[in-house]
């Protein structure tokens, strides 16, 4: 043989053997198409189950809504009610504290006054004397009311 001739038989092997991988390469290709059609052929059904399920979850989710709808009407009149206790609440606190505050300016005024003129002390000091002076006065009376008897 001639280099000629192992050159072309060396190129024939080497052919060969490409041939031989690139035929298992589509051997394994062909068979993973084979599977993706198998998946392709079962995906409407699939999608049919999908899609039903879809259906009565929306369904139901309607049906749900309508009920808690029906349910916040029902419950809404007692929402209402609470407001306006607490409207009426609020506006009976507030005139509450109108009052309490003109009756503190009141009694500071009056505070103020009795300061000014030294008042407190000479009231206190009248209040107490009238007090001893009528304790005294029921006493001389239970007394007197003793001896007569």
């Amino acid at each position: 043989m001639t280099l000629t001739g192992i050159g072309v038989l060396l190129i024939g092997i080497a052919f060969l053997v490409l041939a031989i991988f690139l035929a298992n390469t589509l051997q394994h290709m062909a068979g993973l198409l084979k599977g993706v059609e198998k998946t392709v052929d079962r995906l409407p059904d699939q999608l049919d189950d999908v899609m039903k399920e879809t259906g009565n979850l929306i369904s139901e989710s309607n049906n749900t809504l309508a009920d808690v709808n029906e349910k916040m009407e029902q419950v809404t009149p007692f929402f209402q009610l609470a407001g306006d206790m607490g409207d009426a609440t609020r506006k009976l606190s507030s005139s509450l504290v109108e009052m309490t505050e003109a009756l503190k300016q009141k009694s500071d005024d009056a505070s103020s006054i009795s300061g000014k003129n030294n008042l407190g002390g000479m009231y206190g000091s009248f209040a107490l004397g009238y007090y001893l002076l009528q304790k005294k006065r029921k006493a001389r009376s239970e007394g007197a009311s003793t001896d007569d008897q």
